[in-house]
C-alpha cells in the first residue's frame, strides 16, 4: 500500500490518500472501511446527455465522486471492493444525494476521509504501508569488521543497518586488540538486530557469512544475552539460522537465500504465528483454564486486572457497525497494550481467525489465575451478544 497523504487533524479527525498496490491491501481498506465515512475516487457514471438537436442519448463518464459509506462489499476470490453511498459533493453528472456504487481496485488512489481514525485504524495504515511489516525474513550478512543487517520482504531486501569497525590483524603473541575490537563489532551488530528487527513479524533470521564469522558471532549474543538477561533475545532464539555466504556484503543474501535449509525453514506463512497463538491457548484452557477466557465481558474483567498476557482478538470486530462497541474493542486493546501485554489481531480469512470467531472472537491468555472470575462464568455468554 502506498500513502500518498495524510491530514489528519489533533482530535484525529481528518482524511488519508492511499494507493492499494497487491490483492492484501484491498483486504487491508476493507477492514479501514466503516459505514459513515467518505470516500472519494475516480468512478464511471452512465449519464444522460440532451444533445443540441433535442435528442437524449446516454453515455459512460469518468467522474470523481465523494460518496457517504452506507454497504461495503468485499469479494475476496477477485479481491475487488464495492462501496454503495450517496454523493455528498457537487458533481456535473450526478446529483446531490444521488447513490452510487464505486468499485476499488489495486493501483486506483482513493480518499478516504473518518470523524475519527483510531489507533486500530491507524496501526494497520502504518503495517500496509510499512514494507517492514511485511518482511517474514531478517537477515545479518556478515564477515569481520562488516556487516548488513537487512529485512526481507516478497518485493524487495531493504537494508536497514551497516556496521563496519576496523578489526586490527592478530599479532604474535598479543591478541588483544584484535578480540577487543571483534567484541565492539559484534555489539554493535547485537544493537542494530534489537533495534532493527521486529521479532513479532519476523520468523527467521538468518545469519550468513564466510568461515565461522557467524558462529563466533552467535555464541557472543547469546552469552551476552544470559549475562544481560535479555529476554527479546533468548525467547526468540530458535528463529536465528546460522548459513554460508561467500562475503559479508549485500548481494552475498542471494546465495544465502537459495539454501535448501532456508527455503524449507521459510515455507510456513506468517499466520503460523497465528496458528500457535491459538494453540497456546486451547492449551491453557485445558490445562490452567483459570489463566485462558473468552468473551468481551471476561476478558474486559481480566484486562482490569492487569492479568492479560497475550489478547488474541479478530479484526471482524473492528467492522462493527455500532461505533460504541467497535470503540470499545478499541480501548480493549490499546489498555493491554499500556499494561505491556502482547496483541495478536487475527484474520478472519485464516483458518485460526475462523476458529477464534467461534470463540466469541476475544479471548486471553492471562499471566497469572484469576480466580475470582471463574465464578462468573456462568453468566458471560448471555451478556456477550
Amino acid at each position: 500500500m502506498k500513502l500518498v497523504r495524510k491530514d489528519l487533524e489533533k482530535d484525529n479527525a481528518g482524511q488519508v490518500t492511499l494507493i492499494p498496490e497487491e490483492p492484501e491491501d484491498m483486504w487491508h481498506t476493507y477492514n479501514l472501511l466503516q459505514v459513515g465515512d467518505s470516500l472519494r475516487a475516480s468512478t464511471i457514471r452512465k449519464v444522460q446527455i440532451e444533445s443540441s438537436t433535442g435528442s437524449v442519448g446516454s453515455s459512460r463518464i469518468r467522474t470523481t465522486l465523494t460518496l457517504c459509506v452506507e454497504t461495503i462489499d468485499f469479494d475476496s476470490q477477485a479481491c475487488q471492493l464495492r462501496v454503495k453511498g450517496t454523493n455528498i459533493q457537487e458533481n456535473e453528472y450526478v446529483k446531490m444525494g444521488a447513490y452510487h456504487t464505486i468499485e476499488l481496485e489495486p493501483n486506483r488512489q482513493f480518499t478516504l476521509a473518518k470523524k475519527q481514525w483510531d489507533s486500530v485504524v491507524l496501526e494497520r495504515i502504518e503495517q500496509a504501508c510499512d514494507p517492514a511489516w511485511s518482511a517474514d525474513v531478517a537477515a545479518v550478512v556478515m564477515q569481520e569488521g562488516l556487516a548488513h543487517v537487512c529485512l526481507v520482504t516478497p518485493s524487495m531486501t531493504l537494508t536497514r543497518a551497516k556496521v563496519e569497525v576496523n578489526i586490527p590483524r592478530k599479532r604474535k603473541g598479543n591478541c588483544s586488540q584484535h578480540d577487543r575490537a571483534l567484541e565492539r563489532f559484534y555489539e554493535q551488530v547485537v544493537q542494530a538486530i534489537q533495534r532493527h528487527i521486529n521479532f513479532e513479524v519476523v520468523k527467521c533470521v538468518l545469519v550468513a557469512s564466510p568461515g565461522f564469522v557467524r558462529e563466533q558471532f552467535c555464541d557472543y549474543m547469546f552469552q551476552q544475552a544470559v549475562k544481560t538477561d535479555n529476554k527479546l533475545l533468548l525467547e526468540n532464539r530458535s528463529k536465528f539460522l546460522q548459513v554460508h555466504s561467500s562475503s559479508g556484503h549485500k548481494y552475498a543474501l542471494k546465495e544465502a537465500l537459495c539454501d535448501p535449509a532456508v527455503t524449507s525453514r521459510l515455507s510456513d506463512t506468517k499466520a503460523a504465528g497465528e496458528v500457535k497463538a491459538l494453540d497456546d491457548f486451547y492449551k491453557m484452557l485445558q490445562h490452567e483454564p483459570d489463566r485462558a477466557f473468552y468473551g468481551l465481558k471476561h476478558v474486559e474483567k481480566a484486562n482490569e486486572a492487569m492479568a492479560i498476557d497475550t489478547l488474541l482478538i479478530s479484526d471482524e470486530l473492528f467492522r462493527h457497525q455500532d461505533v460504541a462497541t467497535r470503540a470499545r474493542y478499541v480501548r480493549l486493546v490499546d489498555s493491554v497494550r499500556e499494561n505491556m501485554g502482547t496483541v495478536r489481531i487475527f484474520s478472519s480469512l485464516h483458518v485460526s481467525g475462523e476458529q477464534l470467531g467461534q470463540l466469541t472472537g476475544v479471548a486471553a491468555i492471562l499471566r497469572f489465575p484469576v480466580a475470582e472470575l471463574s465464578d462468573q462464568e456462568d453468566d458471560s455468554s448471555s451478556e456477550e451478544d
